[in-house]
């Protein structure tokens, strides 16, 4: 058995914003593992700036990962603990190397193209002209759950958007969600959560940045509107420190990213201490390629989770690697007509 990893740069076809910043291109790895003429593909999907593995010695730690690779994958996901976008990769390219068809992981009803995954249309930040476009974009293109990025403009014209969508479609036409990627303040976040909740919401994800556990437990306490730990989730390695999180700040619901919080291994973690707390929880991407999203999506529909995934990011690219996943109608769906081209 080898490994190889390979980097790719990933282009926005239009600039994207949150209130992280505007992002126009988007780093990505890839570890190849081959063995007896077969060949195993995974993705580590690092977000700069976000990713707890965002450090210095990544490119060192694969090239350590590839060179280790005959130790098999349970004692390396064990040492690469600090590294979830390397670990969910392993997990992805081992599974790839054991499937009978390369990128059929997890073969479902989803991977035969007979069932579809519901999804949220996300909608970028921007200038309100350009939000409401997507806006526009979305629910024409069949979405019934719309997730609005904010946090970066003027909050009255956020709210001004909403209201123009409430006015238009009822809580039963268009489930509305907000994702603020921690931009709000402590000392505010609660008024802002009272005036956001009066259009109805799903639920706001993120509202404050992670780590404030004491002010982030008392929001979730009195909020009027649901909230979503997302952000909060990363850097936090051992079961006892997961479970004190949730136990601590009883969120309504967890967001998970397999490449931020370790992969399906360590996405299964939350979900399991999530639903012994009855708080309910849902899957996103983290701006991954075809092949990354290809494996968090045939793993999520594994769960049978009814609420609509995060899984609508496939199209952002100019140079993503062409699959069957196709968005249609809200959805997440397996066209089985459209090959994969994966070429590094």
């Amino acid at each position: 058995m080898k490994a190889t990893y390979h980097k790719y740069n990933l282009e926005f076809k239009r600039p994207s914003g949150t209130s992280r910043g505007v992002m126009t291109t988007k780093e990505t790895w890839f570890i190849v593992i081959e063995q007896n003429g077969k060949t195993g593909v995974g993705e580590c999907g690092i977000l700069r700036g976000l990713s707890i593995d965002d450090r210095p010695n990544y490119e060192t730690t694969l090239k350590w990962t590839c060179d280790n690779i005959h130790l098999g994958l349970n004692i390396l996901l064990d040492k690469l603990i600090e590294f979830p976008s390397i670990q969910f990769g392993l997990e992805t390219a081992f599974k790839s190397l054991e499937s009978t068809n390369q990128f059929e992981l997890f073969p479902s009803d989803f991977t035969k193209g007979q069932d579809a995954i519901p999804i949220n249309g996300l909608v970028w930040m921007g200038s309100e002209e350009f939000m409401r476009t997507q806006i526009k974009e979305k629910i024409e293109a069949g979405f019934d759950c719309i997730k609005l990025k904010i946090g970066a403009i003027e909050f009255q014209t956020e709210l001004n958007i909403l209201k123009s969508i409430r006015k238009e479609f009822s809580v039963n036409d268009i489930e509305l969600r907000v994702d603020a990627n921690g931009a709000f303040l402590p000392n505010n976040a609660l008024e802002k959560l009272k005036r956001l909740s009066e259009y109805q919401l799903h639920s706001i994800e993120q509202p404050i940045k992670p780590k404030q556990f004491e002010v982030m437990a008392q929001l979730c306490q009195e909020t009027p509107l649901p909230i979503a730990l997302d952000e909060e989730l990363i850097g936090i390695f051992k079961k006892e420190e997961k479970q004190n999180v949730l136990q601590t700040i009883k969120p309504q619901y967890i967001i998970l990213k397999p490449s931020l919080v370790g992969g399906f291994e360590g996405s299964q973690q939350w979900i399991d201490f999530a639903e012994n707390l009855n708080i309910d929880w849902w899957i996103t991407s983290a701006l991954e390629s075809n092949v990354g999203l290809n494996a968090i999506s045939q793993w999520t529909y594994t769960l049978k989770s009814k609420m609509p995934q995060g899984l609508g990011t496939g199209s952002l690219y100019t140079n993503n690697f062409s699959s069957p996943l196709t968005v249609k109608n809200g959805t997440l769906q397996y066209n089985l007509k459209q090959p994969w081209k994966f070429n590094l």
